[in-house]
C-alpha cells in the first residue's frame, strides 16, 4: 500500500498537469504523510540532494553553451562542417548532423542543439529544395549526439544520481565512441535518402574560404579542448573545466567574435538561472523521492522482479531497453534518470555490468524518448522551428529511429564500445 500511495500520487500529479519536478516533491509529502515520517526529513533530504559541490558543472556547462550559441558560434560550426560534407549529394542533411555533433562538444544539451543548429539549418534545407519534414527530422535526430560527448550535463545528473560513486570523467569518455557512432549512422541513412531522392549537391569551398572559415570556428572549438584536455590530464575536475569553458566562451564571444551586444547578458543570464533553478528543484525533489523509495524497499523489490525475470544480463538489459524505451516516451529525460538509477544501480552487480556502461545506455535510451510523442521536448523544439505538426513529423521520423536503435543495441550488447575508450585514457 505504501508504494501504491507514492507512485500513484506521482502518477496522478502528472497526468493532471503539475511539473514533473513538483509531482516528486509532493508525492514523496504525500507518502511521507501517509507513513507518519516527519515532514522535516523531506526538506533535509531536497536540501541535502542540491548542496553537492559537483552540481555546480551543470550551471556552467549551460551557460558556458548558452553563450556560445548566442554569440554566432552555432553558424561557424555550420559553415565549418560544409567545408568537410557540404560538397556531397545531400549535403546539407550531413552539414546538420556533423555540426550537431561539434556544436554538442559545447552546449551538451539535445534542445539547445536542436534551437541553435536548427535555426540556422532548416530554414537553409528548405530553400536549398529539401523536404521540410526531412530538415526537421535530420535536425531532431542528430541533436541525440549532444546527451553521448561531452559535455552532456545528464551525465552529471546520472552520476550524481548513483551518489556520486561514479566518475563523471569516465562517463565523458565513454559516451564519445557511441556518440560518433549515432552520427555516423544517420549520415549513412542521409545519404541513401539523398541519392534515392536525388537531393541536391552543394558547392566545394575554395582553400583559401576553407582556411578562413576554420580560423573563424576554432577559436569557439577551443572549448572542447579545455573541457576535455583539462580531465584528461588531470588538471581539472569536471566542475572546474566546466567554469573555465564559461570564462572562455565568454572572452570569444565578447572580445573575438564580438557578435553579443552585452546589454544582452542580463537576459541571457536570467534564462539561464530559470532554466538551472528548474534542474536544481528537480534533483532536490528526486532525491527526497528516492529516499521514500528506499524506506519502502521499492528498489530491493524491483531488483527480486527483475532477478525471477531474468537469468543472464542480455535478457536483464533487453528487459531495461523496453521499459526505458516506452518511459521514455512519457517523461523527461532527467526526472527518468533520477528515478531510475537508484532503482537498477543494485541489480547491475548481479549482471556484471559495468555502472559507466549502464549509465551511456540508459542516456541513450532516454535521449530516444526526447524524439517521441507526447513529451518530447526535442521534437517540439524542432517542429516549431519548421513549422511543422508534431503529428506529421511523428510519422515521418520512423525511418530515423532504425539506425539509433541499432547504435542503441550494439552498445548495449558491446560493452566496449563504450569502456574501451575510458579504460585506456584514464584506467578502471
Amino acid at each position: 500500500m505504501d508504494m501504491l500511495v507514492l507512485l500513484g500520487s506521482f502518477a496522478v500529479l502528472c497526468l493532471i498537469g503539475v511539473p514533473v519536478a513538483y509531482s516528486l516533491g509532493l508525492s514523496a509529502v504525500v507518502a511521507a504523510l501517509w507513513m507518519d515520517i516527519p515532514l522535516e526529513a523531506i526538506a533535509l533530504k531536497t536540501s541535502d540532494g542540491m548542496d553537492d559541490f559537483p552540481l555546480l558543472a551543470i550551471p556552467f556547462f549551460i551557460l558556458a553553451g548558452a553563450i556560445m550559441a548566442e554569440g554566432g558560434m552555432a553558424a561557424r560550426i555550420v559553415d565549418l562542417a560544409k567545408v568537410f560534407v557540404g560538397f556531397i549529394r545531400g549535403g546539407l542533411a550531413l552539414v546538420n548532423i556533423l555540426a550537431s555533433t561539434m556544436f554538442g562538444c559545447i552546449s551538451g544539451s539535445s534542445v539547445a542543439d536542436t534551437a541553435s543548429i536548427g535555426s540556422v539549418m532548416v530554414p537553409q534545407m528548405i530553400r536549398a529544395g529539401y523536404p521540410r519534414l526531412f530538415a526537421v527530422n535530420v535536425t531532431i535526430s542528430g541533436a541525440l549526439q549532444p546527451l553521448l560527448i561531452p559535455p552532456s550535463h545528464n551525465m552529471v545528473i546520472y552520476s550524481l544520481a548513483a551518489g556520486g560513486s561514479i566518475s563523471v570523467a569516465h562517463l565523458f569518455i565513454g559516451g564519445i565512441i557511441p556518440g560518433v557512432l549515432l552520427g555516423v549512422s544517420l549520415m549513412a541513412l542521409c545519404l541513401y535518402i539523398a541519392h534515392r531522392d536525388n537531393f541536391p549537391k552543394g558547392e566545394a569551398v575554395s582553400l583559401r574560404d576553407a582556411l578562413r572559415i576554420a580560423y573563424d570556428a576554432v577559436w569557439g572549438l577551443i572549448t572542447v579542448f579545455i573541457i576535455l584536455g583539462g580531465i584528461l590530464s588531470g588538471i581539472f575536475t569536471p566542475t572546474e573545466s566546466a567554469a573555465i569553458a564559461c570564462v572562455w566562451a565568454f572572452l570569444v564571444t565578447v572580445f573575438v567574435y564580438r557578435d553579443y551586444k552585452m546589454r544582452e547578458l542580463p537576459h541571457l543570464i536570467g534564462r539561464v538561472v530559470r532554466t538551472v533553478g528548474m534542474v536544481m528543484v528537480m534533483i532536490g525533489f528526486s532525491v527526497a523521492f528516492a529516499y521514500m523509495m528506499t524506506l519502502m524497499r521499492i528498489p530491493a523489490q524491483a531488483a527480486d522482479l527483475f532477478l525471477s525475470i531474468a537469468d543472464d544480463k542480455y535478457t536483464f538489459l533487453f528487459l531495461v531497453n523496453i521499459l526505458l524505451l516506452v518511459l521514455g516516451t512519457f517523461m523527461d529525460l532527467a526526472p527518468m534518470l533520477l528515478i531510475c538509477t537508484p532503482i537498477f544501480l543494485p541489480i547491475i552487480p548481479k549482471f556484471g555490468i559495468d555502472p559507466v556502461h549502464f549509465g551511456i545506455i540508459m542516456i541513450f535510451n532516454l535521449g530516444i524518448g526526447l524524439l517521441t510523442p507526447p513529451v518530447g521536448p526535442t521534437l517540439a523544439v524542432g517542429c516549431a522551428i519548421g513549422k511543422v505538426s508534431m503529428e506529421a513529423v511523428s510519422r515521418s521520423i520512423m525511418v530515423f529511429y532504425v539506425p539509433m536503435l541499432i547504435v542503441l543495441a550494439l552498445v548495449t550488447y558491446i560493452p566496449a564500445l563504450t569502456l574501451w575508450l575510458p579504460n585506456l585514457l584514464l584506467g578502471r
